[in-house]
């Protein structure tokens, strides 16, 4: 049976709440046979009123063995169905609801990181038992935790002004400094019905567009030369207020330069740094420290902090 490349993909996921390629599986796929066990369904366990069912559990064993996981694996796939749903009740009260078109492009980005067309995924998945639906339920899970753990993260890490003071004594009384990022966003608009058909086309006008770019005075005349071009001018950022997907190509990127291109699910973009320079005071302070604390924290160890919480407070029946 072949086994898709899930597991550093799912750990990224966790982190960033965003999914990212798995490293290509080169050994030719072998299809399991239909399922024996997909009889009729029947109520396994009640979570805060929503029911899972040996359908669900079946599906996420068959999920398990394609990650190569071993152990019980049905004990590993009722808790994990748990946790899910645990996850997706959390996501509704915060109203963290991924779109349909984040989740299919993550679906089509793990085909293809897998060398298999989204056809091909289907058939995999169905002959495994794992199903489809059941696998961008799981993906829309994973983008919507990482959010919830972002938000949770950002309002459990504020520091007191003590605790500010405290941290710039510790250094001996100089404020830490930062980077400040002037930046314009290019987004070359790629329809979801047409990405297969213009994506190359798209990034080879993006790629040609970004070699000329010499910094941000020219950027909408430049953009008004080809069609479908959206410039935005995002303004200024500190370091640590950099969006978590493009923090690394931006600070690796010379003022006046541009990031390398990014297909997302808008099309293909790339950043803009417009100008950079050094900028020190007591916002800044708090911020850096802020960040530093956070870093302190996993995301792998927020969420298991968050899913303890969530577990403790929850109705759970075994039926």
């Amino acid at each position: 049976m072949r086994s898709l490349n899930l597991h550093g993909t799912l750990k990224a996921i966790l982190c960033s709440g965003a999914i990212l390629a798995a490293a290509a599986v080169t050994t030719a796929p072998v299809l399991l046979p239909a399922p024996a066990y997909a009889q009729a369904s029947s109520v396994r366990f009640i979570v805060n009123d929503v029911a899972i069912t040996s359908t669900d559990i079946d599906r996420r064993v068959a999920l398990l063995r394609l990650m190569g996981r071993s152990g019980n694996l049905r004990d590993i796939a009722s808790k994990e169905m748990i946790d899910q749903v645990l996850r997706q009740q959390e996501m509704a009260r915060l109203r963290v609801t991924p779109p349909d078109e984040q989740v299919n492009q993550a679906y089509e980005n793990f085909a293809r990181s897998n060398k298999l067309t989204t056809a091909q995924m289907d058939q995999i998945l169905n002959e495994a038992g794992v199903g489809r639906d059941h696998f961008k339920s799981f993906i829309r899970t994973q983008i919507g935790w990482g959010r919830v753990l972002q938000a949770r993260n950002q309002s459990s890490g504020s520091l007191s002004e003590q605790e500010v003071v405290a941290r710039i004594l510790q250094q001996g009384g100089k404020k830490p400094s930062t980077t400040e990022y002037t930046l314009q966003q290019f987004i070359f608009v790629v329809p979801a019905a047409e990405r297969g058909r213009i994506m190359g086309q798209r990034k080879s006008q993006a790629q040609a567009m970004r070699n000329r770019v010499r910094g941000c005075e020219n950027s909408h005349e430049l953009a008004r030369s080809q069609l479908d071009v959206t410039v935005r001018d995002l303004g200024r950022f500190l370091a640590p207020q950099l969006p978590p997907d493009w923090k690394d190509q931006i600070e690796k990127t010379k003022a006046g330069s541009a990031t390398a291109i990014k297909e997302t699910e808008r099309g293909v973009e790339f950043i803009v740094v417009c100008s950079t320079r050094q900028v020190s005071d007591d916002y800044v302070a708090r911020l850096v420290f802020q960040s530093q604390q956070q870093n302190d924290k996993s995301a792998e160890k927020l969420s298991e902090e968050v899913m303890a919480e969530l577990r403790k407070r929850a109705r759970i029946v075994r039926r």
